[in-house]
């Protein structure tokens, strides 16, 4: 098969595959789902877990615990089957993702659309002139210690580092902002 149109064709199952993870329900039914991930990623399945567990554990954590905050308030319970099964299906979901990317390449994927070939490339060189910046950083800090920094020193240099992203992030936005305007987009 031509490798076009088998990253098309993965591109396709990996599409089925999340629709009918959003629509599972049953808790054996998404873990079954986590192992045949698994299953799939071969040697790769540790690296793949453990990148799909860090990926989500930050909005697993905040939805899930918001949730039970918000059920122990009305019904003063504890809802293990929702936990379980929304839990599940963001990992399954993050682990389909993370094997997709793994193993497809995009550029052949969405070859079939300059558009989408177009906005794959806006996000590639926006991720990695993103990657070389964090980089940057992580240098900076290297080499304005003698010893490699404790703690401490490690989350006042990435709180720098946010706050420097978020005011570029910003900037940026007011320039396209400005640009549209200037082109008549909106008033």
């Amino acid at each position: 098969m031509n490798p076009a149109h088998r990253a098309r064709a993965q591109l396709l199952a990996y599409a089925v595959a999340v629709m009918l993870a959003s629509a599972l329900s049953t808790p054996a039914w998404l873990l079954a789902g986590v192992l045949a991930a698994l299953l799939l990623a071969g040697r790769q399945a540790l690296v793949i877990l453990r990148r799909a567990l860090l990926a989500t554990l930050a909005f697993s954590a905040v939805v899930s615990a918001t949730y039970v905050g918000h059920v122990w308030w009305l019904t003063a319970t504890l809802p293990w089957d929702w936990l379980l099964t929304v839990n599940l299906r963001v990992l399954l979901m993050a682990l389909l993702t993370f094997l997709f990317i793994a193993r497809v390449n995009l550029f052949l994927a969405l070859g079939f659309s300059r558009r989408l070939s177009f906005l794959l490339v806006l996000a590639t060189s926006q991720a990695l002139a993103l990657r070389r910046t964090l980089a940057d950083f992580r240098l900076a800090l290297h080499s304005r210690t003698i010893r490699p920094a404790g703690l401490r020193a490690r989350y006042r240099a990435a709180a720098r580092a946010m706050a420097w992203l978020l005011d570029r992030a910003l900037a940026n936005a007011h320039e396209s902002a400005q640009a549209l305007q200037a082109r008549g987009w909106f008033e």
